[in-house]
């Protein structure tokens, strides 16, 4: 899947659990969104994303979720 569609994707998921009170949940619970209904192929290339281009393009909470989570993504 194209990378482009993948950070669409997860700010979208990002948008609906920035709304959260508590941050750390939100965080918690995108990582756990991506983990159950992603496949694994997309979350690697996330999770690299991440690690090689800081998330760039993703919504701050999102690659801050990814980045606290990414051996649990990967």
């Amino acid at each position: 899947m194209k990378l482009e569609h993948l950070i669409t994707m997860a700010n979208q998921i990002g948008d609906f659990f920035s709304s959260y009170p508590d941050q750390a949940q939100a965080r918690h619970d995108i990582a756990n969104h991506i983990h159950r209904f992603w496949a694994h192929n997309m979350r690697e290339q996330i999770v690299r994303h991440v690690t090689e281009n800081q998330g760039q393009g993703l919504h701050p909470l999102v690659a801050e979720a990814i980045r606290e989570s990414a051996s649990v993504l990967a």
